[in-house]
C-alpha cells in the first residue's frame, strides 16, 4: 500500500493528488490521512513541488465536497430525506441524521464548515447541510477552502518532515494503513447490517390511534 501510493502519486503528480482528494470527498475509497502525508514524502524526496500538492489537494477537497453540496441545494431537505429514508442502509445516513447536521449548521453557520472540514468523516457530510441551508457558493468555496487548506497542509508537513526516517516508517505505515482500510470497511458493514429505518409517520399515527 505505501508503495503503491507513493509511485502512483510521484507518476501521475499533482493531478494524481486532486483526483484522490476529489474522490476522497465524494467517497472515500483512501482516506486524505493517508493521501497527504504521501504526498508530503514525495515532495521531500524532490519528485514534487510542496505549494503545487497543497494546492492539488485543496482544490481537490473542495471540488470533492461540491457534488454533495449541489446534491443539497437541488433537492431540498424534504426530498433529501425522501432519498434517505428509502437507501437509508447503503448510505447509513437517515432521515435523523439530516435534521441533525441541518441543526448544527444553522447553529454554527460558517464555523461549522471551517471547522468542519479539519474532522475526519465529517469533511465530507458538513457539505449537505451547508447546501440545505442555502449557504451561498462563495462562502462555501472560501471557508471549505480554508479549512481544507489547513488541514492538506497539516498532513502533507507531516509526511514531509518523515522523510529523512523514510525506510522506517514503510514499514510500520504500510501494515497500519491497510488496518485503517479493513476498519473502514468494518464500520461501513456495521452500519448496513444494524441499520434500522425509522417508523414512518402514518404507522405511528395508527399506533396511537384508539382501537
Amino acid at each position: 500500500m505505501f508503495e503503491f501510493i507513493t509511485n502512483f502519486l510521484e507518476h501521475s503528480g499533482y493531478l494524481g493528488v486532486f483526483a484522490l482528494m476529489a474522490l476522497e470527498n465524494i467517497f472515500p475509497p483512501i482516506p486524505s490521512e493517508m493521501i497527504m502525508p504521501f504526498a508530503g514524502f514525495v515532495v521531500a524526496r524532490g519528485e514534487l513541488n510542496l505549494v503545487g500538492v497543497l494546492l492539488a489537494g485543496t482544490a481537490g477537497s473542495v471540488a470533492g465536497a461540491l457534488p454533495w453540496y449541489y446534491a443539497a441545494r437541488i433537492y431540498g431537505c424534504e426530498r433529501l430525506k425522501r432519498l434517505a429514508a428509502r437507501h437509508g442502509r447503503w448510505l447509513t445516513v437517515g432521515a435523523d441524521d439530516i435534521d441533525t447536521a441541518l441543526a448544527a449548521f444553522r447553529k454554527h453557520g460558517r464555523k461549522a464548515v471551517l471547522f468542519g472540514r479539519l474532522i475526519p468523516a465529517v469533511r465530507t457530510l458538513i457539505s449537505v447541510p451547508a447546501g440545505l441551508g442555502n449557504m451561498s457558493l462563495g462562502q462555501f468555496l472560501l471557508y471549505s477552502g480554508i479549512g481544507s487548506l489547513a488541514w492538506t497542509g497539516l498532513l502533507t508537513a507531516a509526511g514531509f518532515l518523515l522523510e529523512s526516517k523514510y525506510q522506517q516508517v514503510s514499514k510500520y505505515v504500510d501494515p497500519v494503513s491497510k488496518v485503517v482500510l479493513g476498519v473502514l470497511l468494518a464500520w461501513y458493514l456495521y452500519r448496513v447490517i444494524t441499520y434500522r429505518a425509522p417508523a414512518r409517520a402514518d404507522s405511528r399515527k395508527k399506533e396511537h390511534e384508539p382501537g
